[in-house]
């Protein structure tokens, strides 16, 4: 055994023990298991927030999107910053109304609000097609990592089963408390990992940062501007506006806003976490570094960057280090994922349907939920005939359809309607849904646009179409009651 291999194995037995010592002295009922009893104070808040938010995508893609594209990996940067912007004032009306209506999930939240549980089921299905995808993909990063740092002692699959088997106890065992608990060690790993390599890579190879752009200025000057054309400034600012729009909406990250103590630790978190995104840009250094030292990498390859460039730069403990930390940042918003997915299936599909009244089964169904949803998502990684690109795409898209009904419902006057909600988000989804089957963009659905709008995200498509149903349908269904009224209906 190496010393990479055993820092990794320590890591994961580590990750388990803390996990399942979470829970003493909590009586572990459903209210505690998914939200941790809505106790969580701002430092807990900021570990679990930055721990949804910075996971496997990030630490692979960070490097990688700016290995193959430049600066416009920093849409990655621009688009968290303006996500933690908003939850100022977007996250604690969601407490205070999740902690007044004892709320468990994001679905609850739209049955309240809109006084309907057929919204709410489509609400929960929305926000289950997109999260099995999410899942896959912390799976695939783990099993990446994991083989790369471990230089190839454990596969991919013996990594994901092992990971996926350590997640899973501790979720059914603790649930949100155990992946608070852990969310904090991994904060403090990836953090320090992320920082040095950023700081360290452009000064062991290029004397540092500065030495570093001006020698791709000179030999890759492409890297550093956006393009004309693809990932043009249109391109850039509007999948900024999307994936802002859509970061609260997923539904473990909008599931950690209802296990805050306090509305205040949002307005500190959201001052304090877009210095956050720091460790998005110091991960792209490592990206940039890697252009000359790593040349040659493309397709699903350019994820490696960093891990090649580590590789080849570090010695076996420091690299079992490093995946450690890439580790824990696949275990941890996993285990979050897994949470606010077996809380939807149980409470608002079982629980709509033979459990309303009882917390208890509710809290059974969930935690037996776990084990299953682990599967599926385990089958899917290591099922290689099967793409998830298309299916992360849609997902991301899928959940920023929420956006404008939430928004809305938030309104102190009454601008949406039930039936203008559900068909908004019937439309946005249906746009996102044909445009990914048909690798359709706005180039091609409208080919006579000027240049610079056919770069623009689809996803902005279907947002505008979405906000212009839900505003239609509502005015029609706000005019056709009084009509009823009067009529004796």
């Amino acid at each position: 055994m190496n010393a990479a291999l055993f820092i990794i194995i320590a890591t994961i037995a580590g990750a388990l023990v803390l996990g399942l010592l979470a829970r003493r002295g909590i009586r572990m009922d459903i209210e505690q298991w998914s939200v941790g009893g809505r106790s969580f104070g701002p430092v807990f808040m900021f570990v679990l927030m930055a721990g949804e938010v910075f996971t496997t995508f990030t630490f692979l893609g960070g490097g990688g999107y700016a290995y193959a594209h430049g600066v416009a990996a920093l849409y990655m940067v621009a688009y968290t910053a303006l996500g933690f912007m908003l939850s100022y004032w977007l996250l604690p009306p969601i407490w205070r109304i999740g902690r007044a209506h004892g709320l468990l999930t994001q679905a609850d939240f739209f049955r309240v609000r809109y006084d309907s549980t057929p919204l709410a089921l489509l609400v929960a299905a929305v926000g289950l097609v997109s999260m099995v995808p999410y899942l896959v993909l912390q799976f695939k990063g783990l099993g990446i990592i994991v083989q790369a740092t471990s230089y190839g002692l454990l596969s991919p699959a013996l990594s994901v089963w092992i990971g996926a088997g350590v997640m899973c106890v501790y979720v059914v065992v603790s649930g949100m408390h155990g992946s608070a608990w852990t969310a904090t060690v991994k904060d403090v790993m990836v953090l320090a990992v992320v920082a040095f390599l950023g700081l360290y890579m452009p000064w062991h190879y290029y004397g540092g940062i500065g030495p570093m752009f001006a020698r791709l200025a000179r030999e890759r000057p492409e890297m550093l501007v956006l393009s004309p054309t693809g990932y043009s400034p249109a391109w850039f600012c509007s999948t900024i506006l999307v994936s802002g729009l859509g970061l609260y909406m997923w539904p473990h990250t909008f599931g950690s806003a209802l296990s805050a103590h306090a509305a205040r630790s949002f307005r500190v978190n959201a001052a304090l976490m877009p210095l956050y995104t720091l460790v998005m840009i110091l991960a792209m250094m490592v990206g940039f570094a890697a252009i000359d030292q790593v040349p040659g990498l493309t397709g699903g390859q350019i994820d490696m960057a960093l891990l090649r460039l580590s590789i080849q730069t570090f010695p076996s403990w420091f690299v079992g280090l490093i995946g450690a930390a890439g580790l824990l940042a696949a275990i941890v918003p996993g285990s979050m994922m897994l949470i606010a997915t077996a809380t939807l299936v149980a409470n608002n599909i079982f629980g709509v349907l033979c459990a309303r009244n009882d917390p208890a089964r509710v809290g059974w169904i969930a935690r037996a939920m776990v084990p299953v949803i682990t599967l599926v998502a385990v089958w899917f990684t290591l099922d290689g005939s099967i793409s998830i690109v298309n299916l992360l795409i849609m997902g991301y898209s899928f959940v920023t359809q929420l956006f404008p009904a939430l928004l809305a419902s938030l309104s102190p006057r009454r601008i949406a309607t039930t039936a203008g909600a559900a068909g908004g988000i019937c439309a946005g989804v249906g746009v996102v849904m044909a445009t990914v089957i048909t690798h359709s963009s706005m180039a091609t659905l409208f080919p006579a646009l000027p240049a610079w709008a056919r770069d623009i995200n689809t996803g902005c498509l279907a947002l505008g179409l979405n906000v212009l149903i839900m505003l239609a349908v509502s005015q029609v269904s706000l005019l056709r009651r009084p009509a009823l009224r009067s009529s004796g209906q």
